[in-house]
């Protein structure tokens, strides 16, 4: 027995970090066993299926137990640490009570354990509820139990029973009939007894008489049994040769929501080549620019306000459909999405209200959108709510591709890599800077029309950037 009381101790729980996720992967532990902790101090990383995120601990104490290792996946609302909050020493062993009655179960606290501001946990009841289902009387069971003796084993011994009781049997009512129809139940051998009537107050009819003496439909033949199949052999694979990673995390959510995307919206892409030659030379000049002095300028930044200006010439691209209420809801607001491959996969931060930034505010926003995805450090609210997204196949050297739609959003813009080619400049063959765009957008908001409106604008703002400025 040990002085230290069950009511000293907290479990902390495993919280809902991601807007209704189930699970998270511990990546790290940042403190063990016998470490002090405050109230606030980040104590271990976790992976959610969208993002890391840091887990704080809402009480002081000494960390009594980790209680999984890193690298485990764990259910949200199942206890990850325990921390001693009495302040004391470490656990010491005190002397048993001389001649102590039987000691009752011991009992925890009941109450609400502290976790995570918001998150709470339910006392469970430990009442059994009552059994389903009709009862068996005791003498019923009995009987049952004796007969099951009395049936089974070689050494049974057998038992003279008493003589059974034989009820009356019942008196049979004469069925009603007409003479006509009781000839004729007896010409066709009908007994009247079997019969169901369906005559006025249960009389019974010629017809009753016909259908009993109809002969019944043949069975239909039973199909013989199919023969056993052999069980399926497992599947195997060299050990030596491959490899097998588990599909968890920020990748598991991927795959599902691209498999929910792709056969849930109707995805139609087109795609158009452009010149950009201006665009690039734009770029240059912007980092130039003393406005843009320690922003991210590049060619993303401009084809993120190109989609804008397409977006606000065509508005009704930027919307969502609700299946529930059968509406096509549409936004007022743009939401940008960045398509962002990370080491632990591809996740889709947005920008909010990215239609009301300036040229220098949407550099800014980028800028830090990046940084923060490649830390691994994106929370799970900066991917919720994207209406449209880009992203750039060029960086990898892609020309183009046919990207499938971020779940809940409109359409997505890919850019292809930007490299010279010849091109028909004012009427020669020159070298220009050219990329393509491929659009994708749900067909039940967005129809052929609306759609190539949107890629052609983009399009021809990247060819002529000026049109930033006579189209904004």
């Amino acid at each position: 027995m040990t002085t230290m009381t069950e009511a000293s101790v907290r479990e902390f729980k495993m919280p809902d970090v991601g807007e209704g996720l189930t699970e998270a992967e511990i990546l790290k532990w940042y403190v063990q066993p016998g470490d002090k902790v405050t109230d606030g101090q980040v104590v271990c990383e976790v992976e959610t299926a969208k993002a890391a995120v840091e887990l704080p601990i809402p009480y002081d104490g000494v960390v009594r137990e980790l209680h999984f290792p890193e690298g485990t996946t764990v259910d949200v609302g199942t206890s990850i640490i325990a921390v001693d909050v009495s302040g004391g020493a470490a656990p010491a062993e005190a002397p048993a009570p001389a001649a102590a009655p039987a000691a009752e179960p011991e009992k925890k606290p009941e109450g609400r354990q502290p976790v995570l501001v918001g998150y709470g946990v339910a006392a469970s009841s430990t009442k059994r509820r009552p059994r389903k289902g009709p009862q068996i009387p005791v003498q019923e069971a009995s009987t049952a139990i004796q007969t099951e003796l009395n049936g089974h084993g070689a050494a049974a011994a057998v038992r003279p029973s008493p003589p059974a009781v034989q009820p009356a049997p019942p008196v049979q009512e004469r069925p009603l009939a007409k003479p006509p129809v009781r000839k004729l139940a007896k010409d066709l051998g009908v007994d009247l007894t079997t019969v169901t009537p369906t005559g006025p107050d249960g009389i019974i009819t010629r017809e009753d008489v016909h259908a009993a003496a109809a002969p019944a439909p043949e069975a239909a033949p039973t199909p013989a049994p199919a023969p056993a199949q052999a069980p399926a052999p497992l599947p195997t694979y060299d050990t030596a040769r491959e490899t097998r990673v588990p599909v968890k995390g920020v990748r598991k959510a991927t795959a599902a929501a691209m498999v929910g995307s792709a056969f849930t919206a109707p995805h139609v892409t087109e795609f158009v080549t452009v010149d950009v030659t201006r665009t690039m030379k734009l770029v240059e000049e912007l980092k130039q620019d003393k406005d843009m002095q320690g922003l991210r300028v590049n060619p993303l930044l401009l084809i993120a306000k190109a989609l804008l200006v397409a977006i606000k010439r065509n508005p009704e691209v930027n919307a969502s459909w609700d299946e529930g209420n059968q509406e096509i809801v549409l936004k007022h607001y743009v939401n940008l999405g960045i398509a962002a491959a990370t080491p632990r996969g591809l996740i889709v931060p947005n920008i909010k209200d990215a239609h009301a930034k300036t040229l220098p505010q949407l550099a800014e926003s980028l800028g830090e959108l990046v940084a923060t995805a490649r830390e691994g450090k994106t929370s799970p609210a900066a991917m919720q709510g994207g209406t449209v997204t880009i992203t750039n196949v060029g960086v990898f050297g892609v020309d183009t591709g046919t990207p499938i739609l971020n779940p809940g959003e409109s359409a997505i813009l890919a850019v292809g890599a930007i490299k010279l080619q010849p091109w028909v400049h004012k009427g020669k063959v020159k070298p220009r800077q050219v990329t393509t765009l491929a659009l994708s957008f749900d067909h039940r908001l967005v129809d052929g029309e609306l759609g190539s409106k949107v890629l052609a604008d983009v399009a021809a703002i990247l060819e002529q950037p000026k049109r930033l400025i006579t189209w904004a």
